[in-house]
């Protein structure tokens, strides 16, 4: 099911309609499996924090189909797909990585490698593409120095990344092809720093998995192998339609990034529940599985129903968020859902905010007169994945 028709030329990201938050409602999923649809912020954040409606459940002998074609979330032994004492395991090796604490070490070394981008970038003729000399490079760049995987042909890792999120871009047979490709990778990764540790998250998580029996290798591939894609494909798709909003929409909005990176972080936010990442489609990540009968929203849900839950629509919630253009550098009235809630809330949420905060803060302040030169009916999008961004976008300044 989508809920954005892609049959008239592409808009940008952040002028996409939802349907307005309401009751759980009945629909279909693409493969023909009956869904109940989850829009309002409430009703989303109930399923995402109640044991009820579970990931793990998808995976059993009588689980309906959910996906035409397979990707990376598509595995009983991913991070997303584990529940309860499993999960939190897993969950476990590599959480402090990523807590708010953790991150705050990082920002001097986030900061670096934004600058470093930046003058590479200045030193290109005008007009240059951004996507590719700032927007695409830096989040692969800190995730890959993060994983100690700066020796790995990003070109490898874009191709993964492209087949493992795919959206119908690729068959059945391009997309298991690529995943196995990419699990080999993974397997010979782990055995390396298993011979040869590092001070890197791949060694901390071998580390990890060897203290424990209960995670296999199998996981520890499945993990690794998540944290390369994830690592980088939000930022990467969050920062390019947040270049297009803000050279675009809220021009008026650009100078105000450079006044500090905690008016950029606040921008940030706003940003993050304003521009969804998807454009409608009802993603894997976020499809639940009732082990319960419940209620939310006033209806009944009955055990054993698959439960979509829809953050775009959930982000603006009239009933939370005041409608209409936002003040950027306004702190949210409550917290997005753009990284979900509950057990399964985004590990790399605070690593993404980073680096938009950084990104768009050195942006506007090396660039203060930054200037598209492309029109929202020109940008090429990369399409045919779970998320869309640009796929080019020449600016001068």
């Amino acid at each position: 099911m989508t809920e954005h028709s892609t049959s008239r030329p592409l808009c940008p990201m952040h002028e996409v309609t939802f349907p307005e938050s309401g009751p759980p409602r009945l629909a279909t999923l693409p493969i023909g499996t009956p869904v109940w649809v989850i829009s309002r912020y409430a009703d989303v954040r109930q399923v995402l924090m109640d044991s009820r409606f579970n990931r793990s459940s998808l995976y059993e002998k009588d689980a309906p189909r959910l996906l035409v074609v397979p990707n990376l979330l598509d595995d009983p032994d991913g991070l997303v797909n584990q529940d309860g004492p499993a999960h939190q395991r897993l969950r476990h090796t590599v959480q402090r990585a990523f807590t708010p604490r953790a991150i705050a070490r990082w920002r001097p070394w986030v900061s670096s490698v934004v600058e470093t981008l930046l003058d590479r970038f200045a030193d290109q003729p005008q007009p240059a593409d951004i996507i590719e000399g700032f927007t695409r490079p830096l989040p692969v760049s800190v995730i890959c120095r993060l994983m100690g995987l700066d020796h790995v042909d990003r070109e490898r890792i874009r191709h993964w990344a492209d087949h493992a999120l795919s959206g119908g871009a690729h068959t059945a047979e391009e997309v298991t092809g690529a995943m196995r490709e990419f699990a080999s990778f993974g397997a010979e990764l782990i055995a390396e720093r298993r011979r040869a540790p590092g001070d890197d998250l791949v060694s901390m998580l071998v580390a990890a998995g060897s203290a424990d029996p209960e995670i296999g290798d199998r996981k520890l591939v499945r993990l690794v192998c998540g944290l390369v894609v994830a690592g980088h494909e939000t930022t990467m798709t969050a920062l390019g339609n947040a270049v297009v909003y803000l050279l675009t929409e809220r021009r008026g909005a650009w100078a105000g990034l450079a006044k500090s990176q905690a008016a950029a972080a606040a921008a940030v936010e706003q940003i993050l529940r304003t521009i969804p990442l998807s454009e409608g489609r009802l993603l894997p990540g976020l499809i639940r599985r009732a082990v319960a009968d419940a209620e939310v929203g006033g209806v009944a849900i009955p055990a054993g129903s698959v439960v979509a839950v829809v953050t775009n629509s959930a982000n603006q919630d009239p009933e939370v968020y005041p409608p209409g253009l936002p003040d950027l550098f306004a702190p949210l009235p409550a917290p997005g859902v753009v990284f979900g809630a509950g057990p399964h809330h985004c590990l790399g949420a605070w690593l993404a905010r980073l680096e938009l905060e950084l990104a768009l803060h050195h942006l506007s302040a090396r660039f203060p007169h930054l200037r598209a030169e492309f029109t929202t009916d020109t940008i090429e999008w990369r399409a045919g994945q779970m998320t869309r961004s640009p796929r080019r976008l020449p600016v001068g300044w």
